[in-house]
């Protein structure tokens, strides 16, 4: 059990290094794909559905503020947004299954879409400007989230076969 939860810490880690990571590169080359394409939610998604509710509360706090880092908008958005979502994602997928592909797709898609409200709505909040949802690309961000974190799942499912089969 304590190796189980060293090891997801570890993975945990990891997966933010990469994000932060994915993060910097897109926002030095490509500033188009940080709008589609939140590396910071996937991690967030697959660990909260993985170790359950805690596990992504806390996760989803420390890559939200990782996150707000980054951004030059209100330090804190982020952070709770993806706690929230860490917290909600394993709350509720620890009571329906959401392994199939098309179950796990949907239910990220659902979660993705709640966290880009309450992100839309504490920005509105805080931000006396207009928010800029850079001609609507935006909205295509839970899609592309919820695509990558249940074929990340679909990976981890396969490797798990093919080591099964001892191949």
């Amino acid at each position: 059990m304590r190796e189980t939860v060293l090891k997801d810490l570890l993975q945990a880690f990891l997966g933010t290094l990469v994000a932060v990571f994915v993060y910097s590169s897109a926002g030095a080359g490509a500033p188009a794909l940080l709008v589609v394409f939140n590396a910071f939610s996937v991690v967030v998604l697959y660990f909260s559905i993985r170790r359950g509710e805690v596990f992504g509360a806390v996760l989803g706090t420390m890559c939200g503020l990782v996150q707000d880092a980054f951004s030059l908008g209100v330090f804190g958005v982020a952070g709770m947004t993806k706690t929230l979502l860490g917290f909600w994602t394993g709350f509720v997928s620890r009571r329906i299954d959401v392994a199939p592909f098309s179950r796990n797709a949907l239910f990220m898609l659902v979660m993705s879409v709640l966290e880009m409200i309450l992100w839309l709505l504490l920005t509105a909040l805080v931000r006396p400007r207009s928010i800029n949802l850079q001609g609507g690309l935006v909205f295509l961000q839970p899609v592309v989230t919820a695509l990558l974190g249940s074929l990340l799942f679909a990976l981890e499912r396969w490797a798990r076969a093919r080591k099964a089969r001892g191949a």
